[in-house]
């Protein structure tokens, strides 16, 4: 046991930015025009694209459906992190931070895979002009979005269930400003050696293979 003493961990304290008070104001502040901003654009690229017949093609449906991810993406981590800012409230549960995680990684494997194929409707849009009607139909576009959410959310799933069940010995203190891989495995004392090598293992089934795909679209291209 490392001389350590194990601990059932039910919350986590999350450092975040640890500055004055008239700063940490100021940074609410930042953060929530950024975050606000950034919700705002991608709500009316996703209103444009559903009110305007003209752009009910497969490239906007694509770029409609990473819109609607991004919004997600930032409302994971956001809202927390200005509820730090404003009330001091820096502690998180431990279902709450593995909940966090879990919707952070499932939504940043979905990106991977859902930018794979856009780029792939782009090779076959320059490279097969005249059979790309019939290829990207609308059908075949939400089973592309459904398998990269499908493929996103399975593989995260497999990836906490091991990062949950690591043991943590001592403090709960997580220098981070939410829950993320690497500053939860460095709260643990065991167990991490598996956890470790499934994050990896998945981490890199999850990149190399969308890497590839766009690779070759854009080198067919």
């Amino acid at each position: 046991m490392l001389g350590r003493n194990i601990t059932l961990v039910r919350e986590f304290i999350l450092v975040g930015f640890p500055t004055a008070p008239w700063l940490q104001v100021l940074l609410f502040s930042l953060f929530l025009v950024v975050y606000l901003l950034v919700v705002m654009e991608n709500l009316v690229i996703m209103l444009t694209v559903w009110v305007t017949g003209s752009l009910h093609k497969p490239m906007y449906y694509f770029l409609s459906s990473l819109s609607f991810l991004e919004v997600w993406y930032v409302s994971v981590i956001v809202p927390k992190m200005l509820d730090g800012f404003l009330l001091q409230r820096r502690r998180i549960s431990f279902t709450g931070c593995m909940t966090q995680l879990y919707f952070f990684i499932s939504l940043a494997c979905t990106e991977c895979v859902l930018l794979a194929a856009m780029a792939y409707d782009r090779y076959v849009a320059i490279c097969h002009p005249l059979r790309y009607p019939v290829i990207m139909t609308t059908g075949y576009c939400v089973q592309l979005v459904a398998f990269s959410y499908m493929t996103g959310f399975m593989i995260t799933v497999i990836k906490v269930y091991f990062i949950s069940h690591v043991t943590f010995c001592g403090s709960n203190v997580m220098n981070h400003f939410f829950c993320d891989i690497s500053p939860i495995l460095k709260l643990a004392c065991k167990d991490m050696s598996t956890a470790e090598l499934v994050d990896f293992a998945l981490a890199i089934v999850i990149l190399v293979f969308p890497l590839t795909t766009t690779i070759l679209s854009y080198v067919y291209i």
